[in-house]
């Protein structure tokens, strides 16, 4: 390892995980494969789709492709993992779950800031069209991605280095189905105040500080969905952002639950059902609710599946 404690050398945790009862464990293998193949084969067959069609190279999509990409990366730095443990030894190296540590925060940073840009992507396309093309042009557009990647990289570039200082030494038991924030902390064996209060704050910024901004821009939007004329305009609008707001609100409770509290206070039977939430189920959901029920990318779908 990497920790030590009393010349002890630490070189692998144990993931505690799931129910260690075969019955179970059979069910939540099933469960969990099945989340990731749908998650994985989804977000594949959206970036295809987009990237194929020209007529689909506009900003609301360029975003849902970036979307596709995060949610690839956080369900391929955790399910895989989660799944071997099922079946196999339920070990992780220190290396592998650093990794693991820097690679799942950076993409849940990510989904945070890519909430905001579509929601002001949106935003804009409602509330401003005829600023649209001047506002969010491909420069526009390229610049909030760098900016949505570049401070979620600083993000997880910070949590992670704060984590490599500490000795994590009390113990090599992990509460939890993958190398997380809060339960490493639990293994420390010096103060955590700085990593708990960077946490705090990352989570005020990114998680409430973007919920914030995503609610602000959807008000302006209902607002201004008000003046449609069409009630059918109003119903499909209406459909559209309820239907976005389930999903940012569902992401984002489950991510500010987690993270705003003290790692004192986690607890692995009452957090690891969250923690699938944002790990399993918003990433499987996120194609079918932002791109699937739209027609233009049913269409390109349906020609990609009939050409294969």
């Amino acid at each position: 390892m990497v920790s030590r404690m009393n010349q002890t050398l630490v070189t692998e945790f144990l993931i505690l995980g799931f129910s260690q009862s075969p019955d179970q464990q059979m069910l939540l293998f099933s469960a969990f494969l099945f989340l990731y193949t749908a998650a994985l084969s989804g977000n594949l067959l959206i970036v295809v789709a987009i990237s194929a069609s020209p007529a689909l190279h506009t900003p609301m999509y360029f975003f849902l492709v970036n979307l596709a990409l995060v949610d690839i990366l956080c369900t391929s730095t955790i399910l895989p993992k989660l799944l071997g443990i099922m079946v196999a030894r339920r070990t992780i190296s220190y290396g592998g779950c650093m990794a693991q540590l820097f690679f799942f925060t950076w993409s849940m940073g990510a989904e945070l800031l890519l909430f905001s840009a579509m929601a002001y992507d949106r935003f804009v396309a409602i509330c401003r069209p005829l600023h649209y093309s001047a506002l969010m042009g491909p420069r526009a557009c390229a610049f909030l991605a760098g900016v949505v990647w570049a401070i979620s990289l600083i993000n997880t570039s910070v949590h992670t280095g704060l984590m490599l200082r500490l000795p994590l030494c009390r113990s090599n038991v992990v509460e939890h189905f993958f190398c997380e924030i809060p339960p490493l902390l639990k293994l420390s064996c010096s103060p955590t105040d700085l990593n708990e209060a960077m946490a705090f704050a990352a989570d005020v910024f990114l998680a409430v500080g973007n919920f914030s901004v995503t609610v602000l821009s959807y008000g302006f939007i209902v607002t201004s969905i008000f003046h449609i004329r069409s009630a059918e305009g109003k119903r499909r609008a209406f459909s559209t952002c309820s239907s976005h707001l389930l999903v940012v609100s569902m992401y984002y409770s489950t991510i500010i639950y987690t993270y705003i509290r003290p790692a004192s206070s986690y607890n692995l039977n009452k957090d690891k059902v969250v923690s699938v939430i944002y790990t399993s189920v918003a990433p499987t959901l996120n194609p079918l609710i932002y791109t699937l029920r739209n027609r233009d990318v049913k269409i390109m779908l349906r020609r990609l599946l009939s050409c294969s």
